[in-house]
């Protein structure tokens, strides 16, 4: 190992957008169904696919929790998360106007996420997407005072070990 030279790797903190930026990006997004999903990734932490496949037995509206169903990759978590009172009202909006069966909560295809993200980011100029608001909750999470694990936690990203764990 001695003989192996690794570069000198610098921290460079991302520049996440503030919540003011949050709020004006999501309140030029037209369509309620994503809308509501904005709000969701900014409040719960969930990754993109996660969302996506949420059903209505995966939500707990009366307590305002979320435990997405187990995933089939072997690298990524899931754990339960919550939400918060803004996004639960959202949330009931937007199911009280669906109409469809779907078992999907939020049928939607990654070509509609694009463009109504571009169109939003044309009005705002700011340049949002599902993982910004990911990596925006945990630092939230942190300023706020969450003990790192339990923002783990919420984001999938559960440890191995059984000490860890308990």
């Amino acid at each position: 190992m001695s003989s192996f030279r690794f570069p000198r790797q610098d921290f460079k903190p991302k520049k996440l957008p503030s919540e003011t930026e949050i709020q004006s990006f999501i309140q030029v997004i037209p369509e309620l169904r994503m809308k509501t999903m904005m709000v969701l990734y900014a409040v719960t932490g969930l990754r993109r696919y996660e969302l996506k496949h949420l059903s209505l037995k995966d939500i707990d509206l009366e307590n305002r929790l979320i435990i997405p169903q187990k995933s089939e990759s072997m690298t990524k978590h899931v754990w339960a998360t919550c939400f918060n009172q803004e996004a639960k009202n959202l949330l009931c909006e937007y199911l009280a106007t669906r109409k469809d069966d779907n078992p999907r909560l939020f049928p939607v295809s990654q070509d509609t996420m694009r463009l109504i993200l571009k169109e939003a980011y044309a009005k705002t100029r700011l340049r949002i997407t599902p993982q910004t608001l990911r990596e925006w909750f945990c630092q939230r999470m942190g300023e706020l005072g969450a003990p790192d694990r339990y923002v783990d936690a919420f984001c999938g990203r559960t440890p191995k070990s059984v000490l860890a764990r308990h």
